[in-house]
């Protein structure tokens, strides 16, 4: 989460790393690596995103898995792709999250995709150099499909196709990316979440949800929409007066709601107030520093006494008033 970056986002389709070009000496194992860091995304996201479809005004398909194209893999490591995921067609299932609608209609990693819907998902990759382009407009195509439906999928494994029907499955509409390098990155456009490899590799699951859920947030509330609609400037504007104060509205406003989308989800709330208070000082890039954004400790405290509000017994999903904000343009 960059200084004076918004994390916008839109959520939960599919989960792929970004356009790559590794140079290593073992690029099987670095290929195995990267899998385990987009499995473990598209759980958090698909536990996220499901769990608060109610509470999103755009869903999508959710089947639980992540999905990726060949030509996001530079030319030179296209055989070891090819080896290590199967790729018998252009677009291809790199993990399945356990216990999804994916996963108990048989879809397996490594799976090609021929087509969803009837929709022929078919992204030749460039001839040199790599791109996202093929992965994002699938990712595309299938979020366009109704929600309330069953998907219609034509798999391809060992020269044989098969076709399975996977369960509906709406979620909060997004995808989500894991970017390669050292910055404690997360940030997302209002249409893909992107977050650094780093988190995955210095938090467990529950921590990195945190990030994932005040992303959401940002998304469920409309608030690049929203800033843009307010005329709130960015880059070293952001900081000053008028500019400065939305931008840490919405900020607090994300912090909050977060909590409400991790306990729709299961999970225990208080794992916010405890990772904003343990680890917002361990977070590089600015952050907390950044007058955009409240301290870390003041984080933790608003989110606590917003666990205290919430009425006894309440039911989940539980829809908060904060919800509404994204109606409101802000001043």
């Amino acid at each position: 989460m960059s200084k004076q970056t918004l994390c916008f986002a839109v959520f939960a389709l599919a989960t792929a790393t970004p356009a790559i070009g590794i140079a290593a000496d073992d690029t099987a194992a670095t290929f195995d690596a990267l899998r385990a860091v987009d499995a473990r995304m598209a759980g958090i996201a698909y536990r996220l995103t499901t769990a608060n479809a109610a509470l999103c005004r755009d869903v999508a398909p959710t089947p639980g898995w992540a999905i990726h194209a060949l030509g996001q893999y530079d030319a030179a490591l296209r055989d070891q792709a090819r080896r290590s995921f199967g790729f018998e067609a252009p677009i291809a299932v790199e993990a399945v999250v356990p216990a999804s609608p994916a996963a108990a209609a048989g879809v397996r990693a490594n799976d090609g995709i021929v087509s969803v819907d009837g929709k022929t998902l078919d992204a030749a990759p460039p001839a040199m150099g790599s791109s996202s382009a093929g992965r994002d407009a699938a990712v595309d195509t299938i979020a366009a499909l109704p929600a309330d439906r069953p998907l219609e999928v034509v798999l391809r494994r060992d020269g044989q196709t098969r076709n399975v029907r996977i369960a509906a499955s709406p979620g909060c509409r997004s995808a989500f990316e894991v970017l390669l390098g050292p910055g404690m990155e997360a940030s997302a456009d209002g249409r893909i979440v992107q977050i650094g490899v780093r988190f995955f590799e210095r938090y467990n699951d529950d921590e990195v949800a945190v990030v994932v859920a005040h992303e959401l947030s940002h998304n469920i509330l409309r608030h690049a929409r929203r800033l843009d609609a307010a005329g709130v400037k960015r880059g070293l504007l952001a900081e000053v007066g008028r500019n400065g104060r939305l931008f840490r509205l919405t900020e607090d406003q994300a912090d909050l709601l977060g909590m409400y989308l991790l306990r729709n989800a299961g999970y225990d709330p208080q794992i916010a107030v405890r990772f904003w208070r343990d680890h917002g000082g361990d977070v590089d890039g600015g952050l907390f520093r950044s007058r955009t954004h409240p301290s870390s400790s003041a984080r933790a405290k608003a989110i606590e006494a917003e666990i205290a509000r919430i009425p006894a017994g309440a039911a989940r999903p539980f829809v908060p008033p904060l919800v509404a904000e994204a109606d409101r343009p802000l001043q």
